[in-house]
């Protein structure tokens, strides 16, 4: 139910003071999480997700969206990038990507900036520890805004040597609910390449950043790769990833800083 729609239930205006209900916003949160089953080549997962969205647009982390699938298959079968890499993730969503890293590398932080995400994050991440029968050190949920400088450095702050990889299943998702709003787009897609040139700069010399894109929108993609150019970054498709995902044409890129 939309907050529409339960001030209508109530026979209430928003603008009218007599009529007004107040509502928590929990109230909009859907918690009715599923325990799935996804396999990725060899891999199996078992992780709590919604079938269905929220009706708050803030909550697209609750589902797996297409390009997590496109992400996840392409790194089963390409494990060996992972291999005792540093690995962070943003806009993790359930985590179903950064747990699958979590196999192969040797640390990876799972992000997203919202707190009900974050804790399905964290849920998952104990479902996983528990039918792996160990503790996951290497297997960790930060609260990463994108373009908030403070929340970037307590990440760096405790990973001082940085990371390999940075990778986003899906995450231009967002931006692609406001494509009527292009301000919002606008002041969003640089605090994505700001936060992302942060978290490689530390290493910078053969980190890279690898977006699972599903393309809902061309002027999205003119953006994203516009972006990636301005500040002076290399972005390549990668070969052989070409492919339609759930009716929509998908693709893995590689963006790194030029040597």
């Amino acid at each position: 139910m939309t907050k529409e729609e339960a001030l209508q239930r109530k026979g209430g205006d928003e603008d009218d003071d007599e009529g007004m209900i107040s509502l928590d916003s929990s109230f909009f949160v859907d918690r009715n999480y599923e325990l799935t089953e996804f396999t990725f080549g060899s891999n199996s997962l078992q992780l709590l997700c919604l079938r269905s969205a929220s009706t708050d647009y803030d909550l697209t982390g609750q589902l797996v969206w297409p390009g997590a699938v496109l992400m996840n298959n392409y790194l089963s079968n390409h494990a060996e990038i992972l291999s005792g890499r540093s690995v962070i993730e943003l806009g993790s969503g359930i985590g179903i990507t950064g747990i699958l890293c979590s196999r192969f590398c040797k640390e990876v932080v799972l992000t997203d900036h919202n707190d009900e995400v974050l804790e399905i994050i964290r849920k998952n991440i104990e479902l996983e520890a528990s039918r792996r029968n160990q503790n996951l050190p290497g297997l960790t949920a930060k609260k990463l805004e994108w373009g908030n400088r403070e929340h970037i450095q307590q990440i760096l702050q405790t990973h001082h040597s940085g990371f390999d990889i940075v990778l986003g299943a899906d995450i231009y998702i967002l931006f692609e609910h406001f494509m009527s709003h292009l301000s919002f787009q606008q002041s969003s897609v640089p605090h994505l390449f700001d936060t992302v040139q942060q978290l490689l700069q530390k290493k910078r010399t053969g980190c890279k950043f690898i977006p699972a894109y599903v393309s809902r929108a061309k002027t999205m993609d003119t953006m994203v790769m516009n972006e990636a150019i301005q500040r002076g970054m290399q972005i390549s498709e990668v070969e052989g990833t070409r492919t339609t995902v759930s009716g929509l044409e998908g693709v893995i890129f590689e963006v790194a800083f030029k040597s």
